[in-house]
């Protein structure tokens, strides 16, 4: 992927990457022809791609897709759509969705920035799930976060009018910044009855890690603002 010509304030990641295993390889060289969308700089129809007429939801950053197919899996009447641009997570949502039969999930490898901006048609998408996107925890590294107020804006921008942007983070600090971004656009407004955090909502699954850290002690924000 040749990112060296294209100016951006935002990135939605910098690039780790990991080692790919015999089994993500071979799922990428079968099952991406089947259930990746390559990126284009233009409009896509989401409707055509998946060949119905359903609600659509977008994933960013699904990392090795835990969350992704078990939400997709138990959705059927949704189609999703998860950006990734690490290899070894593509390849290993590919084996999760052959193996658990999942047909309403497509992947996209590319920047979720670029994905969004140039790909996705405004007032056309129900939800967006970002689950624990790099906190940057340094106070000179903030200005990495994905959440920001312009990529925000841009979320607001794609979704339809009731739809949602849902955001988890186990990074208190983060969490904060979370709200306090979402707070600013106007369009959008917040679920919680306190206007701050929700209890995770039954469709997000814990991780094995997410777990981990409950078990220790640590915290978990789960925040939802919808399109108003």
């Amino acid at each position: 992927m040749n990112n060296e010509n294209i100016q951006r304030e935002i990135k939605s990641y910098v690039l780790r990457q990991g080692k790919i295993t015999p089994g993500q390889k071979n799922a990428l060289e079968r099952l991406f022809p089947l259930y990746g969308i390559e990126y284009q700089n233009s409009l896509v129809n989401l409707s055509s791609l998946f060949a119905r007429e359903n609600k659509k939801v977008i994933e960013i950053g699904f990392g090795m897709g835990h969350a992704t197919w078990q939400i997709a899996k138990k959705n059927p009447d949704t189609d999703y759509l998860g950006i990734e641009v690490h290899l070894p997570g593509v390849g290993a949502l590919l084996m999760q969705i052959e193996e658990h039969a999942v047909n309403n999930l497509r992947i996209i490898r590319h920047d979720a920035v670029e994905v969004i901006k140039n790909m996705i048609p405004d007032n056309s998408i129900h939800g967006f799930h970002i689950f624990f996107p790099d906190p940057w925890h340094k106070k000179r590294h903030h200005k990495r976060r994905i959440i920001q107020e312009q990529f925000v804006e841009l979320l607001s921008q794609k979704l339809e009018v009731g739809g949602y942007v849902h955001l988890a983070t186990d990074w208190e600090d983060y969490a904060l910044w979370m709200l306090k971004t979402l707070e600013e656009q106007k369009s959008l407004v917040n679920t919680s009855p306190t206007k701050n955090y929700i209890t995770r909502p039954d469709y997000r699954p814990l991780t094995k890690f997410e777990n981990r850290g409950i078990n220790l002690g640590h915290g978990v924000w789960d925040i939802i603002y919808k399109k108003i």
